[in-house]
């Protein structure tokens, strides 16, 4: 029986992967760069492949480095979540967390599973805004945490994702092939409505926004009964969807970006437990593509790193 890997050498491992450095990574898990390299040489020795290929200046992970990066990743998780079971210092209270409903459908099952496990004696409070109002509220000091749509122009957010923004119709209606297309954005002061016009009218694109709403259910139920175009992130994408691309006339948008944002909190043990487990859980959660096919549950992918949806796809119905 091969004896189990070493948890300081995953750690480590995800360290490099994530800093790109040796050197960086070094100062992060406060040990010698030799020790480090030494440390990967046997990480490597112990699973029979090379980790790492230089790029430049960078250590790019290789293909099987990838590979072990979301496996270390679990790994690392849930050595954190058995420690703290057993804590009888474990973190206890309250906090106030906001986030987009677009998000809140797809990531918030994941976070809170999560997190609960590790600190079931903290209470979670969650409220569904857009961005604007999520800022606000810290700001005023009603939110601890919120899961934001990254804006530099709105304030620091740590950005922990990046997918592309991308248009999207309904695959049962050709409502993209009209002369003026009907559009559903969010309020006049969403970034992705903004980035969406701004791609239209350079294109002198015709179009007209027939609705418009802060629900992304709303919006959602436009563009699948056809009445609609929008733009989503790819975490925002449902069953029943088709991706459009330039080769159905539209341009290339803007990746959207999300981000972190703390507010001012008399508990920073628990805003940095909660902020770190929406890092892990969003590192790691997926979308689910047309080689999934039929009906899937988004909840069901937990673990599986992200799947780039191609231009034309159609994403299984309902």
């Amino acid at each position: 029986m091969k004896a189990p890997l070493d948890l300081d050498q995953l750690q480590t491992f995800i360290s490099i992967a994530d800093t790109g450095s040796f050197t960086r990574a070094a100062e992060e898990v406060h040990r010698t760069q030799s020790a480090v390299s030494m440390q990967m040489r046997r990480l490597e020795e112990r699973i029979g492949k090379p980790l790492f290929e230089k790029d430049g200046r960078t250590n790019k992970l290789t293909e099987e480095g990838e590979k072990l990066l979301a496996y270390a990743r679990r790994l690392i998780f849930l050595n954190r979540e058995t420690l703290a079971a057993f804590d009888d210092r474990r973190l206890e209270g309250t906090i106030r967390i906001g986030t987009p409903d677009d998000y809140a459908d797809r990531f918030l099952p994941e976070i809170m599973a999560r997190f609960a496990r590790s600190n079931p004696r903290v209470e979670l409070t969650v409220i569904c805004e857009p961005t604007p109002g999520l800022v606000e509220h810290i700001k005023r000091g009603n939110l601890d945490i919120a899961l934001v749509t990254h804006n530099d122009a709105r304030g620091q957010s740590e950005v922990v994702r990046r997918e592309p923004l991308l248009w999207v119709s309904s695959v049962n209606h050709a409502t993209h092939e009209q002369e003026v297309l009907p559009m559903a954005f969010g309020r006049p002061n969403c970034i992705w409505r903004r980035a969406a016009c701004d791609v239209l009218d350079g294109m002198n694109r015709d179009y007209r926004i027939l609705f418009t709403s802060f629900s992304a259910t709303v919006i959602a139920a436009a563009v699948l009964s056809g009445l609609a175009i929008s733009v989503l992130p790819e975490c925002a994408l449902r069953p029943g969807m088709r991706v459009l691309s330039e080769a159905d006339g539209f341009g290339t948008l803007p990746d959207c970006r999300i981000g972190i944002m703390r507010g001012q909190t008399d508990q920073p043990e628990i805003v940095d437990a909660l902020a770190r487990h929406i890092a892990e859980s969003l590192d790691n959660i997926s979308v689910p593509t047309n080689e999934e096919a039929g009906s899937f549950d988004f909840a069901s992918l937990p673990f599986t790193r992200m799947k780039r949806t191609r231009p034309n796809q159609v994403l299984p119905g309902w």
